[in-house]
């Protein structure tokens, strides 16, 4: 199989699993629900967040959409520099690192521009796909599905401990997705894996 045709599996793949356990959370669960699939240590928690990986939010609707045409802009850049270290024959490991960067960036991204189309709110009732009376949201102002808790970590500061002590601690806090998860181990690999061929001098 060429190369080309391995970073397209990967992206469709990777988007292929992040829309059906986005699409299946979104049609069986209402915000706040949560399945425990390995005691308290891995949960399943639907939320959803108007902004960037890992539930960061700035700016309100304006930084929202600010944050959708830049991810446009990153995809379209990503893919770009795909298709152009193919042509030069670099690395299978460089190449589907970025390729999994851009799965997931598409990933968010698609959630940003339609789900608010195309879904009700997930508040007080299970959401509803392609309603009469039209979605929660316009173009591009949607809300990303996020669905992965690891609060490994669940415990409380000591009380001596400055400014926070007797407060709660959870590691990890952030609630993520699929999406998320692939750019942040496609940067990871590349960072540990490809460094030489990242920062080599032209």
């Amino acid at each position: 199989m060429s190369l080309s045709k391995k970073s397209i599996l990967l992206v469709f793949l990777i988007l292929l699993v992040d829309q059906v356990v986005k699409i299946w959370i979104k049609t069986h669960m209402v915000i706040g629900d949560e399945y425990h699939v390995f005691g308290h240590w891995f949960i399943i928690h639907f939320t959803e967040n108007n902004g960037m990986a890992f539930g960061m939010e700035f700016w309100g609707k304006s930084g929202k959409l600010f944050l959708s045409l830049f991810r446009i802009i990153a995809i379209v850049a990503i893919g770009y520099y795909v298709v152009r270290i193919i042509k030069q024959n670099s690395s299978a490991g460089l190449v589907l690192g970025i390729s999994a960067i851009l799965a997931g960036a598409i990933g968010n991204l698609i959630d940003s521009a339609f789900y608010g189309m195309i879904f009700t709110d997930s508040f007080a009732e299970v959401a509803r796909f392609l309603p009469a009376e039209g979605g929660y949201a316009s173009f591009l102002h949607g809300r990303v599905v996020d669905m992965l808790y690891f609060p490994i970590v669940n415990t409380t500061y000591p009380s001596w401990f400055p400014f926070v002590g007797g407060e709660s601690f959870v590691f990890f806090r952030p609630v993520f997705n699929i999406a998320d998860s692939a750019i942040t181990t496609g940067v990871l690999y590349l960072l540990i894996f490809q460094r030489k061929i990242l920062f080599a001098k032209g």
